[in-house]
């Protein structure tokens, strides 16, 4: 299915939702996927991950910030820079936040490709290629440009006038979003990789459907499935047919891994099948690095979901992460409070479930998950032999722990 497909759908819900807008709205949160693990020492591993491949991909996106048409669109950022809108929290941290601003996908996919290229010659280390180097970049945009997109307000039909500033940014959210997933496809294209192509293609088409994907409020908040007694995890595999939901929802750990893989896992699973597919390594290999990149974003996410209920500052949480489906599958009645604001999650009490989560097993449980799939995702990179371009996947991978 097309992007262009997938945003006209968009518009037709964000038109055919009739509701009213209240600054507190803002306060929620989308199921955000992880773009980076939550690592204390995270600018100090990137930049020694950086010396390795020999390319700084804190300057990755700068291809597409300097760009004319980019530095338009963002000009006109200042109109909302003072409003709560979502777009304003993508674009601190694409534009201003250098703790966020650093760019892990791409980063591992130029780590992974420098594991799997052979050497130029025999006084030459590995070194990355320009296509995987483009293949690293637009992942990034790919993923960049939806997590614009993805913040979208949807305003009432009939009240345009009062929420002009909210309407404005969504416009401008729509222009750069578009933008970057053109862009994104358009350095595709120019690789000339039928192969190539056809797996990031199945990546956005996971991206779309995961929009669509479960019971969402009245601003496309995702609500937990109703809880059932199956703890069965989730398998995942490297073919290219769409993602099972078959008896996902309700079930914790299954739900949680498909909800990830939606949300960017499945898309960085791709970047990293692509670049070794680009080294012309076998198909077991390939297979291989789609479920490295796969169980890494789990890792990454889990560590996230964690961090959210466990700092001393009091994080907005996804009513889908992994704590949350635990503590309703373990206690049906944070279910039942959490289904009494199933129209508008404005209306359910934040901290009160919160408490409630954290008197259940949810958090341990949540660590185990991590544990579970920072050993899968270590198997495979192991797949990939011994150097330093692995080590430093490998410490990336540790050091959510």
């Amino acid at each position: 299915m097309s992007y262009a497909i997938i945003r006209h759908l968009r518009r037709k819900v964000l038109l055919a939702r009739h509701i009213r807008l209240e600054s507190t709205m803002t306060n929620l949160t989308h199921d955000d996927y992880v773009f980076r693990p939550p690592i204390t020492q995270w600018s100090k591993i990137i930049r020694e991950a950086e010396k390795i491949v020999g390319y700084p991909t804190s300057f990755m996106n700068l291809r597409w910030l300097l760009s004319d048409e980019f530095a338009n669109m963002a000009m006109h950022l200042r109109k909302v820079v003072d409003s709560n809108h979502p777009l304003m929290k993508t674009a601190k941290s694409v534009l201003y936040n250098e703790h966020n601003n650093l760019q892990p996908w791409g980063l591992v996919i130029l780590l992974l490709s420098k594991a799997v290229n052979p050497p130029m010659n025999t006084l030459q280390s590995n070194s990355v290629n320009e296509s995987q180097r483009n293949l690293a970049e637009l992942t990034e945009m790919i993923r960049t440009g939806h997590s614009v997109h993805r913040g979208l307000l949807n305003v009432p039909i009939g009240q345009y006038k009062e929420y002009d500033t909210e309407l404005f940014a969504n416009k401008i959210a729509l222009l750069i979003g578009d933008y970057l997933l053109v862009t994104a496809n358009g350095m595709l294209a120019r690789l000339k990789n039928q192969d190539l192509s056809y797996l990031i293609s199945t990546a956005l088409r996971d991206l779309s459907e995961g929009e669509f994907f479960g019971v969402r409020d009245v601003q496309n908040l995702p609500l937990p499935g109703k809880p059932v007694s199956v703890l069965d995890v989730y398998e995942i595999n490297s073919d290219t047919l769409p993602l099972d939901v078959t008896n996902v929802l309700g079930s914790p750990i299954r739900e949680w891994t498909l909800r990830t893989l939606y949300n960017g896992g499945s898309l960085f699973g791709r970047g990293c099948e692509g670049a070794v597919l680009l080294a012309r390594r076998s198909q077991a290999e390939q297979e291989s690095a789609y479920m490295l990149g796969c169980y890494i974003s789990l890792v990454w996410q889990a560590a996230s979901d964690i961090q959210k209920f466990t700092t001393k500052t009091k994080e907005t949480f996804s009513l889908v992460s992994a704590p949350v489906l635990f503590a309703v599958n373990e206690s049906p009645e944070i279910y039942t409070e959490i289904e009494k604001a199933k129209e508008d999650l404005r209306e359910l009490d934040y901290d009160s479930l919160r408490n409630s989560i954290l008197k259940t097993n949810a958090i341990e449980q949540t660590r185990n998950l991590l544990s579970n799939n920072s050993r899968l995702a270590m198997q495979h990179a192991d797949m990939f032999g011994n150097c330093e371009s692995v080590n430093t996947i490998k410490k990336l991978i540790i050091e959510t722990l």
